[in-house]
């Protein structure tokens, strides 16, 4: 693989969390750093092959991460016919 060198600029304290978190999961933070912008891509590319409506409707809600998709359906339909 051919790489270039990039040089970002961050507070300290970002710069603090990002080489805590890489190297809680054993990487380093160019490799974090590079999954972050493939997984962007992913989602412009997803979010491209949306219709108008979808897309303006997408990112309305937010769902809790302590909240399974199940979950948070559950609560949905409960509320709506309690």
């Amino acid at each position: 693989m051919n790489t270039t060198k990039l040089t970002l600029s961050a507070n300290k304290q970002l710069v603090h969390d990002a080489k805590r978190i890489a190297h809680a999961h054993g990487t380093s933070v160019s490799a974090m750093f590079a999954r972050f912008i493939r997984a962007l891509e992913v989602v412009e590319k997803t979010h491209a092959a949306l219709g108008p409506i979808t897309q303006q409707a997408a990112g309305i809600i937010r769902i809790s991460p302590k909240l399974s998709k199940r979950d948070f359906i559950e609560e949905a339909l409960h509320e709506k016919y309690r």
